[in-house]
């Protein structure tokens, strides 16, 4: 279960209280449902001359949930008697709060229990004193609507007049029913009384985390291979409306399928499997799997206040990792099989002539990985030796991915290295088509390179290749790559074709 950092303050009703006596002791579990890259800084920037963003009113745009864990020790008096807490988060679900003792379970219950969230604004207090009295200004007046930034107000003279905004609008009093930060309220009967260990818990939405990973290209004597440093950061983005001080703090890395909407309270997660490896030694972050899933647990409480970004190193970076540069010519990647035979002669032929750019690693232990990497943004960065600063050369997104996996990043596109693809000719039957290609690649560096071409087969599911040029290695049905060797300043030309029939 989890818990909040907010205080807790006693009523009284009744005549029966209930005081809390030990000091808290906070979990939080984040849960992130975001996509690679996907928030928008937007999301977390204050707003100029505003200040930090509205949670009540925008906070449903971010992707993922907490479970908010509490223990404390509270002396509860025999009977029945209120509780109020104050200042839990304001984005909490109210179906899953619970409270529960675990000094006196069968004795102790809960009657009822409500989230009040009616916040004190402006806003709320001008509706509530709709016919009735407010102080503009140095003088009394009925304030008879609200509306377009303005107010309606009559005076005592019986005038009517438009009041365009709020400036020098004062009340006698607050209004009923308005409270000055979210609060979860109990009705608690106990059997017993006396000092009770209590464990409170309920999720909450405005809370996730990313990994944000930071690659540095070392390139070696071979042009297509080098080595990377990697390290890995936490972003944890906290626009839940609460805040949480010296907690536990654990991140679910994993696809966990939430119903919706949310009916579960209790933490449903418990045990799973030690990994052998830790990720870096306490006060970091240690990984193990955990059911289907993988779990980050870091050594050491932290503070994550509301209306925050943090950053935690997830661990210590990688280095000399062997990296392999690549380079792919996909000149037809904007067409693709539809489900029906495409046998216009016009189909497909057109040409892209950017060569993509890729990292290729393997996230093995003998190449100082083999850590299950949760997914993120790699930012990818290269000396400059001229002046010893690091500038960036591009970026891209990783999916969850476990540990001896191969991971694949684009960088961008290659500038001295381009490509051609043209059809060269064209035949169709009745139930039958024939296509050639010419595929060029030119290369204007100083030195050889390795591409791959890859070309679709689009037409139709039964193809086969009648003439090629080169090597080729089938992806699948209709995929094929070509690896050519590009002399420097020269060219290397693939020819091939293709029969379709139906």
């Amino acid at each position: 279960m989890t818990r909040f950092t907010a205080p807790i303050l006693a009523a009284c009703c009744f005549s029966m209280c209930a005081c809390a006596v030990g000091a808290d002791e906070t979990a939080l579990t984040i849960y992130s449902s975001a996509s690679p890259g996907a928030i928008s800084p937007d999301l977390y920037r204050p707003i100029p001359g505003q200040g930090p963003r509205n949670v009540y009113t925008w906070n449903h745009q971010i992707p993922g949930y907490a479970v908010v864990k509490q223990q404390r020790s509270l002396e509860i008096q025999r009977g029945v008697s209120e509780i109020n807490f104050t200042g839990v988060a304001a984005m909490l679900d109210p179906t899953t709060v619970i409270f529960e003792s675990l000094s006196d379970p069968a004795g102790t219950t809960v009657l009822e229990q409500d989230y009040r969230f009616d916040l004190l604004s402006m806003d709320k207090m001008l509706e509530r004193y709709i016919d009735r009295d407010i102080i503009l200004g140095e003088q009394s007046v009925k304030l008879l609507s609200v509306s377009n930034g303005g107010m309606l107000i009559e005076r005592d003279n019986g005038e009517i007049q438009f009041q365009t905004g709020y400036h020098g609008v004062r009340f006698p009093s607050r209004a009923d029913g308005l409270i000055t930060k979210p609060t979860l309220n109990w009705m608690i009967e106990s059997n017993a009384g006396g000092e009770q260990d209590t464990r409170i818990s309920y999720q909450t939405t405005g809370i996730t985390w990313w990994a944000d990973y930071n690659l540095v290209y070392n390139e070696g004597e071979d042009a297509n291979h080098g080595t990377m440093d990697l390290g890995a950061w936490v972003s944890i983005l906290n626009q839940s409306g609460g805040s949480y001080e010296d907690a536990t703090l654990k991140l679910i890395a994993g696809d966990v399928h939430r119903a919706q909407p949310a009916t579960a309270g209790r933490s449903t997660f418990s045990g799973g499997r030690e990994s052998d490896m830790r990720m870096k030694s306490a006060p970091g972050f240690e990984e193990k799997a955990f059911f289907e899933y993988h779990l980050y647990t870091l050594g050491r409480p932290t503070t994550i206040p509301d209306r925050s970004t943090k950053q935690i190193e997830l661990f210590d970076a990688a280095k000399g990792v062997p990296v392999e540069k690549k380079l792919l010519y996909d000149g037809s990647k904007m067409f693709a099989f539809y489900g029906g035979i495409q046998n216009d002669k016009n189909f497909g032929v057109s040409s892209n002539a950017k060569v993509e750019v890729f990292l290729s690693f393997k996230n093995e232990e003998e190449s100082g990985l083999g850590i299950p990497l949760p997914s993120g943004r790699i930012r990818v960065s290269k000396l400059d030796a001229a002046d010893g600063s690091f500038e960036f050369i591009g970026e891209d997104t990783i999916d969850h991915t476990p540990k001896d996996e191969e991971i694949t990043i684009k960088l961008g596109n290659a500038f001295d290295v381009v490509g051609e693809r043209r059809q060269t000719s064209f035949s169709r039957g009745d139930d039958w088509v024939i296509e050639s290609f010419e595929v060029k690649i030119r290369n204007h560096k100083e030195q050889p390179v390795e591409v791959q071409i890859q070309e679709h087969l689009y037409r139709w599911t039964n193809a086969k290749i009648t003439m090629i040029s080169h090597n080729h290695e089938m992806l699948d049905a209709r995929t094929m790559h070509i690896p050519v060797t590009v002399d420097a300043d020269g060219e290397a030309v693939v020819t091939y074709t293709v029969r379709y029939d139906w």
